[in-house]
């Protein structure tokens, strides 16, 4: 049986000396290079960032409305009443 290889890929980037400073210095309490500490912060930054995408923040107010309309939702408009009624006949036809 063969195994592969992890591949990695190289990632260049520009930090001030600053900064690299106290990077260093998070690593080291961890007991992490300062590649794997970037790696691993890159990485939980990129996932937090993919999970906020797909949330929708509302105001208090916004959710109280949305609630009341989801408990209480508004009568259908005509036009409503017949995209249900077009769909619904839609899902009856044989395909």
């Amino acid at each position: 049986m063969t195994t592969t290889p992890n591949r990695t890929a190289r990632l260049e980037a520009r930090i001030a000396p600053d900064a690299l400073a106290v990077v260093r210095r998070a690593a080291e309490i961890e007991g992490r290079s300062v590649s794997d500490f970037v790696v691993a912060a890159a990485r939980e930054a990129a996932r937090r960032t993919l999970e906020d995408a797909g949330l929708i923040r509302l105001s208090l107010d916004d959710q109280r409305r949305f609630v009341d309309l989801l408990l209480n939702p508004p009568d259908l408009t005509p036009a409503m009443r017949r995209a249900r009624d077009a769909h619904g006949k839609l899902l009856r036809e044989p395909g």
